[in-house]
């Protein structure tokens, strides 16, 4: 048995009091039995998972995803002689329900997954994202609140509930919801005061807002951010300038998101396009 390694940190997002994230370490530690009145997602990081829920003996590894529902009783400890390791989010039912019954679960206050240990990637991944919004500092209020709505949607998909195709024709208030983003690069984006503009409540309207736009309204914000940003760097605005300028708050944050957009960091960018 490796060396007494037995590590609990807690963190709450400082966007909501119903969502907690647990990092845990743990291979000479045995929970009791116990329930939560949360949801709770899991995710093995190393090491093996031990425990007993539902009737049954579970042993999840490596990255495989663990679920309890509200009053799920289980126990737990470490499996093996390497120490556990996993992340832990725990989100309460009133924040959840309301984007489950906007995703079109049906009678959503009794959702309840079946499966206690998963080998399922896409909720893995979207654990792991919501995991990380929770610990960083620059999570604005919409990002979070769509990657929670993206969580309950991916939940909803799951139980067979399909997602709706987008819309085709011109919608004159989403429109203007497009042109306020467009006019607002920088600080924090209301889902209140977006919602309110199309008169629907704010889970309703990330909804149909990604129908019409094909992405959340953090998403679309943040891509129209960078795009812009990329047209001015390739006109020769100094990087930190257009960081600035479109609303992203350093270096290492702009890195991460302009990548997964463009292929490649801000600076390889303007370097290539300064060698042409």
């Amino acid at each position: 048995m490796a060396a007494t390694n037995n590590h609990f940190q807690f963190a709450k997002s400082q966007l909501n009091d119903e969502v907690i994230l647990l990092s845990a370490a743990m291979n000479d530690f045995s929970y009791g039995t116990h329930a939560h009145e949360e949801f709770s997602f899991g995710i093995t990081l190393s090491g093996r998972q031990d425990f007993f829920a539902l009737g049954e003996h579970h042993k999840s590894h490596p990255g495989n995803v663990i679920v309890f529902n509200p009053d799920d009783a289980h126990d737990g400890h470490s499996g093996g002689d390497e120490t556990l390791h996993y992340k832990m989010l725990y989100i309460h039912p009133d924040q959840l329900t309301p984007m489950l019954e906007s995703a079109g679960v049906p009678y959503a206050k009794h959702f309840r997954i079946k499966q206690c240990v998963q080998n399922n990637q896409p909720l893995r991944h979207q654990i792991l994202h919501l995991s990380h919004l929770v610990e960083a500092k620059n999570t604005s209020t919409i990002q979070y609140k769509s990657a929670l709505y993206d969580f309950a949607e991916l939940l909803a998909q799951q139980q067979g509930i399909e997602k709706n195709k987008g819309l085709h024709r011109k919608d004159a208030l989403f429109e203007q919801v497009r042109d306020y983003l467009h006019s607002h690069l920088t600080g924090d984006i209301s889902l209140d005061e977006l919602s309110k503009m199309v008169h629907l409540s704010k889970y309703h309207f990330l909804r149909c807002f990604r129908d019409y736009f094909g992405m959340t309204p953090h998403k679309y914000w943040q891509n129209y951010r960078l795009n812009q940003a990329r047209k001015a760097i390739a006109s020769g605005m100094p990087i930190a300038d257009a960081m600035y300028h479109f609303g992203f708050s350093d270096l290492s944050y702009f890195n991460r998101c302009f990548k997964p957009s463009f292929g490649t960091t801000p600076s390889r960018y303007r370097n290539n396009l300064l060698a042409n």
